[in-house]
């Protein structure tokens, strides 16, 4: 099992932690151009321009280095992209267009810390549930907040929804 979000990242067969990942990506990135692979090609390079974007967008200068939690905020954010893309060309009947979109999360997901498991999810919501003593449906949005700050971004917002509205 790989580790949560803010601890070191398995990729390949070696460790990495998130303020690697940057230069692992331009590594990856180099590799790719070599192998031809066009759809890794711009997947990485789209990444490193949207860290670029990134600092732009908090007033720093594009040279200076991405911090830890930049990179995975920013990788999370692409992924949700690919993933919301790729179900709006499904339901519109444009299978090629939602395989691209599939593969490039793929990548992305590559580099991403582990993210916590349904049971995982469901024990620590059980147990903020008993704590904060929330008993029907109307506190759900209160328990579905106490548990993403229990998971402080290592869990899916959706799983977590989910699995708060399945305890009432």
């Amino acid at each position: 099992m790989r580790p949560l979000c803010g601890q070191s990242v398995e990729l390949t067969d070696r460790w990495y932690t998130a303020s690697m990942l940057t230069q692992q990506i331009r590594e990856d990135l180099k590799e790719a151009m070599k192998a031809k692979d066009q759809v890794r090609v711009d997947t990485l390079r789209g990444a490193l321009a949207a860290f670029t974007n990134e600092l732009v967008a908090k007033g720093k200068k594009p040279t200076e280095e991405v911090s830890d939690q930049d990179v995975v905020t920013v990788l999370k954010r692409l992924g949700k992209q690919r993933k919301e893309a790729a179900e709006v060309y499904e339901k519109g009947g444009r299978q090629e267009l939602a395989v691209k979109e599939l593969a490039e999360l793929k990548i992305i997901e590559h580099y991403l810390p582990q993210t916590a498991s349904r049971e995982e999810i469901e024990k620590v919501a059980r147990a903020k549930k008993e704590e904060l003593g929330v008993m029907d449906s109307s506190g759900a949005g209160k328990l579905t907040g106490a548990v993403m700050k229990e998971f402080a971004g290592g869990a899916d917002g959706n799983d977590v929804k989910e699995v708060v509205q399945s305890l009432f």
